[in-house]
């Protein structure tokens, strides 16, 4: 069990340094002041720094788990729950799938003898709605579609025209904050499936202090049944087209979702206040 503040900075949903998304992750004896959480959070200035402990044997899950932004802390995180599940695993802190207690329910982690891990999420509940006011200036692009994804996430996601939209965004992230809980995900189909992904996808986030998430396991869980419903199969892979891109691989299973990916430490050292 962790007996000092080994700190970790761990690239998700990549098998390369410098790409995917970057999560801090570190592992204590239990949780400390929220205050303290979220300083350390803002000290790392990642999208998601994810805290965890060991839990009793015998009960439903093995270690608590926590995220923050450095603005806030948040209800699911896909990329910092990939990397702490790498962290666990590749520090023989834990082995065989790793049960998290979350503000989402207990999640799991399984890591495979590729190096891939698989999460297994709750599935988004998409329900369509109108497109919202003002949502086409903000975003820099007219949706064809709009749906939100429930309290797990709290995000609007939107479909737009085509692969190229996705990409050329350039969005008011001020504005963006008016249009749902958590964020906007915006999608569309790929222009070349043979590239070996299904569907693109961008994240804004300002709502948390996120203007751009380089790659958004969570969002994954909408997109997933959003793509599976129009294509006919459970399986895809998604690209999420930020500056740093990563790979996310989703199978639909009714109201769970597992999404598989990479990870990687690129820093190592010691938390010293």
């Amino acid at each position: 069990m962790p007996t000092s503040h080994r700190i970790r900075v761990v690239d998700a949903f990549t098998d390369r340094p410098f790409a995917g998304n970057p999560a801090g992750v570190l592992l204590l004896d239990a949780f400390p002041a929220h205050t303290w959480l979220q300083n350390v959070a803002i000290e790392l200035n990642h999208a998601e720094t994810a805290f965890a402990h060991p839990l009793p044997e015998g009960g439903d899950a093995d270690w608590a788990l926590r995220w923050f932004t450095p603005a806030t802390e948040v209800d699911l995180c896909g990329h910092a729950t990939l990397a702490m599940a790498h962290v666990l695993h590749s520090t023989g802190a834990a082995s065989g799938p790793i049960r998290f207690a979350t503000r989402s329910g207990v999640l799991t982690a399984t890591a495979h003898a590729d190096g891939t891990l698989t999460l297994d999420f709750p599935t988004a509940p998409l329900t369509e709605i109108g497109v919202p006011a003002g949502i086409a200036e903000d975003l820099g692009a007219e949706p064809l579609r709009a749906y939100d994804t429930g309290p797990h996430c709290g995000d609007l996601l939107v479909e737009l025209a085509d692969e190229k939209t996705v990409r050329a965004l350039t969005p008011d992230h001020k504005a963006l904050v008016r249009h749902s809980k958590r964020g906007i995900i915006a999608t569309a189909l790929a222009e070349e499936p043979s590239l070996g992904y299904d569907f693109v996808s961008r994240g804004f986030f300002p709502r948390v202090g996120i203007d751009e998430d380089p790659v958004t396991g969570s969002a994954h869980t909408a997109l997933a049944p959003f793509w599976a419903e129009r294509l006919g199969r459970t399986k895809l892979t998604g690209l999420q087209a930020s500056a740093r891109t990563g790979l996310v691989h989703t199978e639909l299973q009714g109201d769970r979702t597992l999404l598989t990916g990479r990870a990687v430490t690129v820093i190592e050292g010691e938390l010293l206040a």
